[in-house]
């Protein structure tokens, strides 16, 4: 999972695609695709990779948090799913945190509540819980945002409860 920048080039090998070079790859095949499952499969891969601090400086440089949040707003139910995923694994970087901040992307997360997949919910809290600053506290613990977390805590989805349980305990 996380790995150093030597384990990587040993990986790759002399002639090998680097790592900046690999995401730039999937990052412009999600952006001219149209197939469906094709950005699907992309921003599974992309969100992957966002477990592993090494590929924030490239996650950076390409605006894969500005391709996560784009995710979050195509009607398909799998492209939210990932897009949100890859926000949680990553977001807890400081300049990919401010950088969803300043892109609107509290609220786009907000929006992930009211999914019915269950991951894309769980990631959605875990993200909010991530994105807490100053700035951001009255937005994220807001009336309605506190409200969802009460109906969460109440639900047979053990998940749900334990996961809005911690987010309430931090923040109401």
């Amino acid at each position: 999972m996380f790995t150093s920048q030597e384990h990587i080039d040993y990986k790759c090998g002399a002639d090998g695609l680097g790592r900046l070079e690999y995401l730039q790859a999937l990052v412009t095949e999600y952006q001219d695709t149209s197939k469906e499952g094709n950005k699907e499969q992309v921003l599974a891969n992309l969100a992957n990779f966002a477990y592993d601090p090494i590929n924030y400086g490239h996650f950076k440089k390409l605006n894969v948090a500005d391709l996560f949040m784009d995710a979050l707003t195509e009607d398909s139910e799998k492209q939210v799913e990932f897009g949100i995923g890859g926000l949680c694994n990553c977001c807890l970087d400081k300049e990919i945190k401010q950088q969803v901040i300043d892109h609107g992307g509290v609220a786009l997360v907000i929006n992930c509540l009211s999914s019915t997949v269950e991951e894309t919910v769980l990631s959605a809290i875990t993200t909010l819980m991530f994105l807490v600053t100053p700035d951001t506290i009255q937005e994220i613990t807001s009336l309605a945002v506190v409200g969802c977390m009460k109906e969460f805590v109440k639900s047979s989805n053990t998940r749900f409860s334990n996961l809005a349980k911690i987010f309430l305990m931090l923040f109401d």
